[in-house]
């Protein structure tokens, strides 16, 4: 397993923060890679791609492009693989370049050799597709999910690896819930997660997702479809509590903005959590808001 002590701004620099591997470069638009010594060139044929890859569809347009690349430029980048008990070699990253190297009609690439345990060689393949492949949200999502089944992982230590929140973890993992149909309009880029995220938990989800697609609508139309599909569905007795109830949320905004003299927002969710927000016109509002806290800071 990688260590997950490497910190998220190492890796903006690429796999070779990852990887410790400071004596060759490994970010994208490199033209040459230093330490040559630990380059070898390998014929196409001993690669084989990793059962570990997470990302299942290759964009045949960028492919072709990358392709018609190598033919003027060659492979400017190493592959990463590990030796296999058969002779061969499998790919731990780059298998766009591979594949199109492999179009391109070159025999061999430049690869670079490590040893490395399944568990790592997932991490690293996933962490490459999301670095530099964009994978849809649903690749992103089962590839987290087989590191949390396969090799043990949380979602607070997969957060670390990827360098993103908890919670961005955790609401792509929601995502593997919706039905397959609509999974595979993601992964087509058909519709983005934003537009399905609202659809989590719906039966009448794959009804929604093509009628956003016929629509055409954004993330925000989405919402508030939603939001007023929610609202149309209540009972009377469950319209006239959420009626009082954003009542009640109206007059509080109106009274505090009355006591501090500023424009304040509150949600609040189903479930109870919300914010309060307090909106200032200039740095004075913003001295008097801290100037409040500060009292009530002093109190305690």
């Amino acid at each position: 397993m990688l260590k997950s002590n490497h910190k998220r701004e190492n890796l903006g620099r690429g796999l070779s923060a990852l990887l410790g591997e400071d004596d060759f470069a490994f970010d994208d638009g490199a033209s040459v890679y230093e330490a040559k010594e630990k380059v070898k060139k390998i014929p196409l044929f001993r690669l084989k791609p990793s059962a570990y890859q997470p990302r299942l569809d290759f964009d045949e347009e960028a492919l072709n492009a990358l392709a018609a690349s190598i033919k003027e430029k060659g492979v400017l980048q190493p592959l990463l693989v590990r030796r296999q008990n058969d002779g061969n070699y499998e790919i731990i990253a780059g298998e766009r370049r591979f594949r199109a190297a492999g179009l391109a009609g070159l025999a061999e690439v430049p690869v670079i050799i490590k040893e490395m345990s399944d568990g790592e060689v997932l991490e690293v393949a996933l962490i490459e597709n999301i670095l530099r492949e964009n994978l849809s949200a649903i690749e992103e999502a089962e590839g987290f999910q087989r590191l949390i089944d396969e090799f043990s992982h949380t979602q607070e230590n997969l957060s670390e690896i990827i360098g993103k929140s908890r919670s961005y973890v955790a609401n792509t993992l929601r995502l593997l819930s919706l039905p397959e149909s609509v999974k595979q309009l993601v992964r087509e880029n058909k519709l983005s997660a934003g537009h399905v995220r609202p659809l989590i938990g719906r039966d009448d989800a794959e009804t929604l997702a093509l009628k956003i697609m016929e629509k055409d609508l954004n993330v925000r139309q989405v919402e508030a479809m939603i939001k007023k599909i929610k609202t149309v569905s209540l009972n009377p007795a469950e319209k006239k509590i959420a009626s009082r109830h954003n009542q009640d949320i109206a007059d509080l905004e109106s009274g505090l903005s009355s006591k501090l003299g500023l424009k304040i927002k509150i949600t609040m969710s189903a479930k109870g959590s919300g914010a309060i927000v307090l909106n200032y016109g200039d740095l004075g509002e913003l001295d008097r808001i801290i100037d409040i806290l500060s009292r009530n800071d002093n109190k305690k």
